[in-house]
Parts: structure tokens; C-alpha cells; sequence
């Protein structure tokens, strides 16, 4: 919840699309580290990355973003971890880095025809995210960054078509401004944010299937929930207006710990944003208020509820 709290607290108004946005594209400077040292003692790997591939990105790569849940000890076993991973997605990885840059446009070209208004970032990084992120916006810095992680691209997508997930994160970034008003009140803005972000990707893309959606991890997530939908639905309502971090966790996190599907708020939010859009289009969804948002996701939740079976 904090981090949906900061993110949508740093977001600015984008100026005028003049160009396009400045790719920092770091992924391959793991490819070139690990060829140079994953045959040395796990302790000099570590210490050599921190110096080689943190320093291309140190405010992403700091263990103090994580000074909640991971120590810093923990933080080098998660580098190390990731070093000693690397040759399994190796192959796909490196094709995934290298066609990034000549890919993104596509993917921006055709968000913009269906919001002609978006203005694009001034900045996206790739790298490596040592298992953090496949892609989304995190505040480094005191400052919004939109950050793809090629090694979780891999993981999570396999090579399977990205369109689903690029419109997704795009739309993050075109719509967090417009529900910067709704930090801080509870988790159903989270609800609404990503549910709504799902959906315009689901109809952007209307072949996309559950793992292209993002609604497969983990473990079938979105099959798993439409079992337990009555259960799952009458758990959300009642959380609705919780503003805590482990009700976010447990709706929106791998970390959740409840007996419900882990990240089955982003399925649930995405039936809301679908129930809503029965009578609206897409640029009439992203352009709702705070307000307004809330009175839909509220009321929608409790139909659902009454009609789950």
C-alpha cells in the first residue's frame, strides 16, 4: 500500500509529446558481467557486481529500497541468486534485450491510437531486476522511474506475445496522473488502478489469454479465484476502504498470506473495471475522478458480490 501511496504522490503531468522517450537500456551489462565472472567465488561475484553493473543504475540497485523485508545480506544472496540462475533464461534473455528498443515503439504506436492524448516517459530502463519486476513504475530517488526487468520478462512471458503487458504498463503510466487524488484511501484505488489497466489491455488485445494478461501467476491465479469468486468477492468488499499493508499484500502481492488466491486483486479489479466499461469506453474509464471511480468500484463490488455464484 505504501508503494502505491508513493508512486501515485511523485507522478507529474508529462509535457508536450515532443520525442520520443531517452531508453537506457543496461540488460546486456549483465549478460557481458556474468560471462566475466560466474566462475569466480560467490562473494567476489557479488562484490564485482556492485561495482560493474550496480553502478549503471545504483538508486535502483541499492539494498535500502528493500530495508523493510530483506537485509542487506539477503539482498547480496538475491544478486547472487540471480547470477547463478542466468544460464537457464540466458538465450531468450539476451533476444529480449536486444530487440527491446526496436519493439517499443510498436507497442507505444498502437496505445496511442486508442489514447491519442498519452505522452510518453522521458526515461525507461531495462535491466536485469534480480527477480523483482517484469516491468511497472517504482519511485527511485524520490522520483518515478518506468523500469522494465528483461529477467522477469522471461519468467513470467516466455516468449509469448508481450502486446498485453506493454499496453498495460503503458496505460499505468498515461493513467496514474489522472488518479493521483486517490492516494492513501484504502485499497480499493489499487483495485480500480490495476483492475482498469487489465482490462484496457484485455480489450486492446482481445485474444490475450490469462498468462498474457498477467492473471496466471501465480500458480493459475485467475482460475483458482473464479472457484472461490463468492468467497473472494465478499473478502474484498469488506477490505475495500483497509488501508494496511497486509491486506495489500494479501490481495495484490506474492507475499500475501491468506487462505485466497495470492494477487487475486488484480482479477477482481479487473471483473469491476469490466462490469464498468458495459456502459463506457475506454477513454471515459481512464478520464473518471477519484470520486467518481470510487462510487463504481464500490457499487460494482457489491453487485458482484450479490450475484456470485
Amino acid at each position: 500500500m505504501r508503494f502505491l501511496s508513493c508512486v501515485l504522490a511523485v507522478v507529474l503531468s508529462m509535457p508536450a509529446f515532443a520525442a520520443p522517450p531517452r531508453l537506457h537500456n543496461g540488460a546486456l551489462a549483465f549478460v557481458d558481467f556474468w560471462d566475466a565472472n560466474h566462475d569466480r567465488p560467490p562473494a567476489e561475484q557479488v562484490a564485482r557486481f556492485k561495482t560493474a553493473v550496480a553502478s549503471t543504475f545504483p538508486a535502483f540497485y541499492k539494498a535500502e529500497r528493500f530495508q523493510s523485508f530483506l537485509t542487506p545480506a539477503q539482498y547480496d544472496e538475491r544478486i547472487f541468486t540471480a547470477l547463478r540462475e542466468f544460464p537457464a533464461i540466458r538465450t531468450e534473455y539476451v533476444r529480449k534485450a536486444q530487440r527491446f528498443g526496436a519493439e517499443l515503439p510498436g507497442y507505444m504506436a498502437s496505445f496511442q491510437a486508442v489514447f491519442p492524448d498519452f505522452q510518453p516517459p522521458d526515461d525507461i530502463y531495462v535491466l536485469h531486476s534480480l527477480g523483482e519486476m517484469d516491468g511497472g513504475m517504482r519511485v527511485i530517488d524520490g522520483k518515478p522511474a518506468f523500469i522494465f526487468g528483461i529477467d522477469r520478462m522471461v519468467t513470467v512471458h516466455g516468449n509469448g506475445d508481450e502486446s498485453a503487458f506493454f499496453h498495460h504498463e503503458l496505460f499505468h503510466h498515461y493513467h496514474l496522473p489522472r488518479v493521483q487524488e486517490c492516494a492513501g484511501r484504502g485499497v480499493w484505488p489499487a483495485l480500480w488502478i490495476e483492475g482498469l489497466a487489465t482490462y484496457v489491455s484485455k480489450t486492446m488485445n482481445p485474444a490475450a489469454n490469462d498468462k498474457e494478461l498477467l492473471l496466471a501467476l501465480p500458480d493459475d491465479m485467475a482460475t483458482r479465484t473464479r472457484a472461490v469468486l463468492p468467497a473472494a468477492l465478499a473478502q474484498l468488499e469488506s477490505a475495500l476502504d483497509k488501508d494496511d499493508e497486509q491486506t495489500y499484500a494479501d490481495l495484490f502481492l506474492m507475499r500475501g498470506s491468506d487462505a485466497l488466491p495470492r494477487r487475486r486483486g488484480y482479477y477482481l479489479g479487473y471483473l469491476v473495471a469490466q462490469e464498468a466499461g458495459r456502459n463506457r469506453d475506454l477513454r471515459q474509464l481512464a478520464a473518471m475522478t477519484c470520486a467518481e471511480a470510487k462510487a463504481v468500484v464500490f457499487s460494482t463490488v457489491h453487485t458482484l458480490r450479490a450475484t456470485a455464484r
